[in-house]
């Protein structure tokens, strides 16, 4: 092993049906996208797909859309729509019970002008959001905006009513509309010979049926859907879910990629075919649209694609008649969608393989990286309320890429010490996150990913200031590593903080 590693460059709440089922089309949606977005096809591969697909009314009478510009917006959405499923078939899945009118997963595909790379937005589904004036489905009489989830739109207006909410609060011009149910996503996942995933610890949950063992395991469809079902896995709840499924579609991207799957028609097709067979797409979306997505993105990979979720300020916001509610951070959403209306990449671009400087060797807390181009995820460990939140806001304000919220460390004890938990891949980065933590135990995961994590311990009472440290850290160090990070310290004209989002090829598995 070599002695400096280097690092990877830098009324009724719809939710409230059947809550073991949440999320389950987020990756049947992403899997489809992933499958076509990287789908260097033919014109005989692709003829007929655009016949099979279903088709819906969702841009007809929309006013006042957000200006068009040469990029390209899908808005991929997944309904827990199970019409004609069998019962026993639902079952085996976890997925009984009775359905919800409103959206399980929403999530925008920003495809680049340049064709060279991609940008995958997750939004939550419990958003609180305006509403806009729209005529209601069930009465046809006309309702004033208004706010609320923002996943209650597909129940009260359909998909004109979502495209037009996501429009309004993200400022994105919608050009197409993927609308998916849950069915496809095991015999997918079957058809490209299964999914690698990757995590440092075993992953239990009973309810879902998972139980993965720490290392790297191949998925078959079944056991990849309780992968990406599983709720009681993540401290996070549902927004370590997203991280784990947005995880999991760099990986589709990286086994279509990589598996020969686009250099075969025969089982090419029949992936693709398998993956569209239940999808409902808006009118508009015709084969030659299909031979122009793919055409502009065949040269996709993890290292083009960049995964982020719209940052949020409160998770648990309550609002009388809707119950728990996530409210949006309007400074770092505001510079998220404007990097996409402006058509800038949300992460830095893969660097080029260098050499390591010869006999050089960083003091401690020496690092290149910028803490902008640190992506921290706080654990309250501690046993104070609010520290959490208060370290968040601490570590932005020396500029580094927090998520922008704190959740519990899971264990019921509480932790003496600080602990900074970081992926061995990231060993240049976390030194940035030292010199701010300069108390907190270092320990290395394997395949933790790009986020650090900070979990913090009852010694826990600030952090220190870093630009005296980096400064001395480079005069003593003249040939540093390349700077690295899969953040990319983007922001508004107000001075918004730094966009936290993932490169695709730091989260797949090695």
């Amino acid at each position: 092993m070599p002695a400096e590693p280097r690092e990877p460059t830098p009324r009724r709440d719809p939710a409230a049906a059947s809550p073991l089922r949440r999320r389950v089309l987020w990756t049947a949606a992403a899997l489809s996208c992933a499958v076509l977005a990287t789908s260097g096809i033919g014109r005989a591969v692709v003829s007929g797909v655009g016949d099979s697909i279903g088709r819906i009314n969702v841009f007809g009478g929309l006013t006042h859309r957000p200006a068009n510009d040469a990029a390209t917006n899908i808005l991929v959405v997944g309904t827990d729509d199970r019409d004609g499923v069998p019962e026993r078939v639902l079952q085996s899945l976890h997925a009984g019970g009775e359905a919800c009118h409103c959206t399980d997963t929403m999530m925008l595909v920003h495809l680049s002008a340049s064709g060279e790379g991609a940008s995958v937005v997750s939004i939550p589904r419990d958003s609180y959001v305006a509403i806009p004036a729209h005529q209601d489905l069930a009465t046809q009489q006309p309702v004033p905006e208004s706010m609320g989830k923002i996943n209650a739109a597909y129940g009260m207006g359909g998909p004109p009513l979502t495209v037009a909410t996501v429009e309004q609060a993200t400022g994105l011009h919608i050009d197409h509309y993927l609308q998916l149910n849950f069915l496809s996503f095991v015999s997918t996942v079957d058809a490209l010979g299964g999914v690698p995933v990757c995590t440092d610890r075993p992953l239990h949950d009973p309810k879902s049926g998972l139980d993965l063992p720490a290392g790297t395991t191949r998925l078959d469809g079944a056991t990849a859907l309780k992968y990406v079902r599983a709720r009681y896995v993540d401290p996070t709840a549902d927004l370590g879910r997203m991280q784990r499924q947005q995880k999991f579609v760099a990986q589709i991207i990286q086994q279509a990629t990589g598996s020969g799957t686009l250099l075969n028609p025969l089982r090419l097709q029949r992936v693709l075919s398998t993956a569209l067979a239940s999808v409902k797409a808006d009118e508009g979306l015709s084969d030659k649209d299909l031979l122009g997505l793919v055409a502009r993105m065949k040269d996709l990979r993890p290292s083009s694609a960049s995964f982020a979720t719209v940052p949020l300020s409160d998770l648990n916001h309550q609002v009388p008649g809707w119950g728990s509610t996530v409210l949006w951070d309007k400074e770092r959403a505001g510079a998220l969608f404007t990097a996409l209306r402006q058509d800038r990449p949300l992460t830095p671009p893969a660097p080029r393989p260098s050499p390591p400087a010869s006999g050089q060797s960083a003091a401690p807390g020496a690092s290149a990286v910028p803490p902008g181009q640190v992506r921290v995820q706080v654990q309250n460990g501690s046993g104070v309320a609010g520290l959490g939140a208060r370290a968040d806001r601490l570590l932005r304000a020396e500029g580094f890429a927090t998520s922008g919220y704190a959740s519990n460390a899971p264990g019921p004890d509480t932790a003496a010490r600080t602990v900074v938990r970081y992926d061995p891949r990231w060993d240049q980065s976390v030194r940035t996150l030292a010199a701010a933590l300069p108390r907190a135990e270092l320990v290395p995961v394997p395949n933790l990913g790009g986020t650090m994590q900070v979990v913090l311990g009852k010694d826990f009472t600030g952090v220190a200031r870093i630009a005296k440290a980096a400064t001395v850290a480079q005069a003593k160090s003249p040939a540093p590593a390349p700077a690295t990070s899969s953040a990319a310290p983007s922001a508004s004209p107000g001075g918004a903080s730094a966009i936290a989002a993932t490169r695709g090829d730091t989260v797949v598995c090695r």
